[in-house]
């Protein structure tokens, strides 16, 4: 188990530094999540085939590929012992490709960003599953990030500054800076002298961290829980603003998975934080439990794109 675990890692931070890209059950007969999709990011279903005796969960951009399997393969390997079958973790670098893969009903369930979930439920029917709950909450925010050392105190004074974005659908690393600028009048490009994607928030921690950019907005979650675990890269940074609270990165599922195998998915999730082994997971990963959640939460993104939409309408 140790060795397939470490060729999984080595795998995946190989495959991060050479292309420079940010780019799991336990039963009696099942084998353990430790298989991890290093398929082409084109998203093409061909590279994907259905698997009827698989779960297939996918992970988007919002932690990088080495942090991602920390974070998420107890937690799927606990999920396939549950279930007494086979879960599989698909990684995807962009949150588009897993919103894709979903629609066409290649993978059965993701963790996605709160944006995307919006943008999946409006186009294609995604449905949520749960929702954790983090620090006693099901909201997050948006921080706006710059290096310990720097002199800026707020928005306004990047201008002419280099910034970083997480992903393109991204709510807290992409729609919520580029509402404010909105709000000035401004767009990144007339605002920011270069702006970046770096495909996953750790990776636009550490872009301000090392002064690779001036600034970034990044998922709060990911900054608190990487600053609980020690990990260097938020300590070197500033918290210059916080933006309003919401909806918490829920799980979501397609709309064309089994009913059945939905509401066993789902209630595995929802009793693990009542099982002493799900909650040494849980604690490990700074989740207190899982819960349901309802759309209505994500109502304060869908006005923000409306904003946009209508801000864009008006020039």
């Amino acid at each position: 188990m140790a060795r397939v675990r470490l060729t999984v890692m080595v795998m995946l931070l190989c495959v991060s530094f050479v292309a420079a890209a940010v780019y799991l059950t336990c039963g009696a007969h099942v084998t353990p999540a430790r298989r991890v999709s290093l398929a082409p990011s084109s998203a093409d279903p061909v590279s994907l085939p259905l698997q009827k005796n698989k779960l297939r969960i996918a992970v988007g951009a919002i932690i990088s590929p080495a942090e991602s399997l920390t974070f998420y393969e107890d937690i799927f390997d606990y999920i396939g012992e549950k279930l007494g079958r086979s879960v599989e973790m698909v990684l995807r670098t962009t949150y588009t490709e897993v919103n894709f893969l979903l629609k066409e009903g290649r993978i059965d369930a993701a963790f996605v960003c709160s944006r995307p979930y919006v943008e999946g439920h409006r186009d294609f029917g995604m449905e949520l599953l749960c929702a954790p709950v983090c620090f006693g909450k099901t909201e997050y925010h948006s921080y706006l990030i710059v290096h310990k050392d720097s002199s800026i105190q707020k928005l306004e004074d990047l201008r002419g500054k280099v910034f970083a974005f997480s992903d393109p659908l991204s709510n807290t690393g992409m729609l919520v800076p580029v509402c404010a600028l909105a709000r000035m009048g401004e767009t990144p490009e007339s605002f920011f002298r270069r702006h970046i994607f770096t495909y996953s928030h750790d990776n636009s921690i550490r872009s301000v961290a090392e002064k690779f950019v001036d600034a970034a907005a990044v998922d709060s979650l990911i900054w608190e829980y990487l600053n609980a675990k020690g990990q260097r890269w938020p300590a070197q940074t500033r918290i210059i603003d916080r933006s309003e609270p919401f909806g918490i990165p829920p799980l979501v599922v397609s709309p064309d998975i089994d009913s059945e195998l939905k509401e066993k998915l789902r209630s595995a999730f929802l009793n693990m934080h009542d099982d002493p082994k799900g909650r040494e997971i849980l604690d490990m990963v700074l989740i207190d439990r899982f819960t349901e959640i309802e759309d209505s939460a994500y109502d304060s993104i869908r006005e923000m794109e409306t904003l946009l939409r209508d801000t864009r309408l008006d020039k």
